[in-house]
Parts: structure tokens; C-alpha cells; sequence
């Protein structure tokens, strides 16, 4: 129909088709069925484009979303002689099938603006940004207090000042703390096998164990091996901490940093024959 108009509702950009009759009745004036608002059907009037694919970028030549409305959708603004416009909304889509009754008043508390934008981030509670900075400080403390039960023997011999903090923490969870296995830090400064002269087949070991860390370092096991004259083993025997120290030494405390500790030990070797022997520190 050559004479037919489009116009757009400001309030909730729904489209609908008039004719210069509708919009001559109440001089422009029109309200729109959807959202109730009165407008100037004259000055908002727009251009559609039939069978488009898609929405131009021009805001004045259709809607970017048009939403469909039955056929009395559009009515004359309220007056003593109210006309009903018999209006029909327009797309470039299909229209809808069938017609509906007059939409009923919308809600106040409705944003037509944006209704599409269901997806948009919406702002978090101050109570539950206060309930997730807690459950993360929780965590930390949580990791931060396994991290101190697998690894306090470490943290104790390299941080000294922590480990009044770690006794009370193992005397409340059933640990202790003992000074590291580091064979990395100990030597043998001299070593001697000599026959014992008062009791034959008595041989006398001693030894020199050094630990040149900064802190303690657990008593390591001894391995003393017998040699014969082609170095070949004849007898080899490892011998605990327990073993080899006197009564004058902790062997849980460990041998103290940058200390040494000598080791004299008796070994029975009345039945072997040898002409050497080896000394070995190591961790079972």
C-alpha cells in the first residue's frame, strides 16, 4: 500500500504501520499497546526497507530488535472522541499468525531498555565477596600448615627462629622435630684400623665424622668394610648410630653445625683375615 507509514514507540522500539488517517486523528498523537506510552507518531516515524536480511546500521531507517504486536497493538492518544487506530504492527520478518487481545498495562518496575541483557554480569553481595575472601584466607592458612608439617625439619635447621613455633605445633599434633638427613654435608677427616696389642683378633676403628652444614645434621650409619690384599671384601658390616657413639653423645640431637664428633670403635675379627679396610657414611 503506497500511502502506509512506519512508526517506532520510543519506549519500547516496537514497530507498527499507520496511515496519515491514524496519524491525522489526535494530530500525531498515538499510544503505544505494548508498554503504554504516549508518543508523536509523526515524529517517529521511520523506513523499512521489505524483505531486508538484516537491520541497517542507520538508526532511522528500522529497528535494530522489532518486536511483533497484533493488529489493535497501536491506539489514538486518550481524548473525548478516542478512535481506535486499528493499527497493525510490521517487521521485515513473517508476521505472526492470528491476533491477540490488547496488551494489559506493563509492569513500572520493568527496564524495557534492557531486557535483553540477561546475560550481563551482575554486581556481587558485599556478604558474599566477605564469605569468599574468607574461605580463601582459609584455604591459605590450610596450605600454609601442611606445607610446615611435611617440611619443619627443613624449615627449623634453615630458619632457626621458627622452631620454638614448630615444637609447639608437633606438641600439639604428635611430631617431633630431627635434624636433616644431609650426607651431602658430612666427611671422614681421618680414619685408622689397628690391631688391639692386649687382646688378639681385637681390631680398634677410629674416625673422624665432620658436618660442615650451618645446622645440625642427623648421625649417619657407618659401613666398615674388611679388605684382603687384592682389595676384594671380606667381610662388610654397616653399624647404626647407636652402634658406634658413646654414652656422651645425643644420637637424636645429630652432630651440631660446622662440629665433629670421633667414633673409637672395638671390632671382633678374630675370624677373618684382611690386609685393609673401608669406611662409608650413608642414610639408610
Amino acid at each position: 500500500m503506497a500511502d502506509e507509514k512506519f512508526t517506532r514507540c520510543p519506549g519500547c522500539r516496537t514497530v507498527f504501520r499507520v496511515t496519515p488517517a491514524q496519524l491525522a486523528l489526535r494530530d500525531g498523537q498515538v499510544r503505544c499497546g505494548h508498554c503504554r506510552t504516549v508518543f508523536d507518531g509523526t515524529a517517529n516515524l521511520i523506513r523499512l526497507a521489505p524483505g531486508a536480511a538484516a537491520a541497517p546500521p542507520d538508526d532511522t531507517d528500522g529497528p535494530l530488535t522489532v518486536t511483533l504486536r497484533s493488529a489493535h497493538a497501536l491506539e489514538p492518544a486518550p481524548g473525548p472522541a478516542t478512535v481506535a487506530a486499528g493499527a497493525q504492527s510490521h517487521a521485515p520478518a513473517p508476521p505472526a499468525a492470528g491476533a491477540a487481545a490488547p496488551a494489559a498495562a506493563p509492569d513500572a518496575h520493568v527496564d524495557y531498555e534492557h531486557r535483553f541483557a540477561w546475560d550481563r554480569p551482575r554486581p556481587r553481595s558485599k556478604a558474599r565477596s566477605a564469605a569468599y575472601a574468607l574461605a580463601l584466607l582459609v584455604l591459605v592458612a590450610v596450605f600454609v600448615g601442611q606445607l610446615a608439617w611435611h617440611y619443619r625439619d627443613l624449615i627449623a635447621a634453615h630458619v632457626p627462629s621458627t622452631r620454638p613455633l614448630l615444637a609447639r605445633m608437633c606438641a600439639l599434633g604428635g611430631c617431633e622435630i630431627r635434624p636433616l638427613r644431609d650426607v651431602a654435608w658430612l666427611s671422614i677427616d681421618a680414619s685408622d684400623l689397628q690391631a688391639d696389642p692386649a687382646h688378639r683378633g681385637l681390631l680398634i676403628l677410629t674416625a673422624t665424622v665432620r658436618n660442615r652444614a650451618p645446622y645440625a645434621v642427623a648421625y649417619p650409619h657407618l659401613e666398615l668394610t674388611l679388605t684382603d690384599a687384592q682389595d676384594g671384601v671380606v667381610v662388610r658390616r654397616a653399624l647404626a648410630p647407636a652402634e658406634y657413639l658413646g654414652a656422651a653423645h645425643d644420637a637424636i640431637a645429630g652432630i651440631a653445625g660446622h662440629a665433629a664428633v670421633a667414633v673409637r670403635l672395638f671390632v671382633d675379627a678374630s675370624a677373618t683375615t684382611q690386609s685393609g679396610y673401608r669406611v662409608y657414611l650413608f642414610y639408610p
